[in-house]
């Protein structure tokens, strides 16, 4: 099943603020952000270049995969559940990533609600996707 990573893509008033919250990333070769099952420690900022986005069964097989678009905010709905990475995403090697560390995207949602609102617009168009991918297998 492909992803459609549109869905993950924030407006720029919200990408502005993590922006001056995050670190960037070093990827000068392919990059693992985070695997599938792995514990949530932030949330990146993909701001040019490929993001690969798979999820595996617990067989081993790639059941969902796709290519994440500038903009877009990866491994949202592990750091606000505070549940494990669902997907697996790799940096292609050249991208520009930014990480905003779990306490500092916290401190943004509680200082500046009107980011809350945003941000949870992603999650739903993240939901809005998974359902439409599901209703077409």
């Amino acid at each position: 099943m492909k992803i459609d990573s549109s869905a993950f893509v924030a407006d720029q008033e919200l990408i502005e603020a993590l922006e001056k919250r995050s670190t960037p990333i070093d990827c000068a070769e392919d990059h693992i952000l985070f695997r599938q099952g792995e514990s949530p420690a932030g949330l990146y900022i993909l701001h040019e270049g490929i993001v690969t986005l798979t999820m595996e069964s617990l067989a081993g097989e790639v059941v969902m995969q796709g290519t994440a678009s500038a903009g877009s905010l990866l491994g949202l709905p592990g750091l606000i559940g505070n549940e494990p990475y669902s997907l697996t995403a790799r940096a292609v090697k050249g991208a520009k990533i930014g990480f905003v560390k779990r306490d500092d995207f916290s401190n943004l949602m509680l200082t500046e609600p009107a980011m809350s609102v945003r941000v949870l617009r992603v999650l739903a168009a993240e939901v809005r996707t998974a359902r439409f991918a599901l209703s077409e297998l």
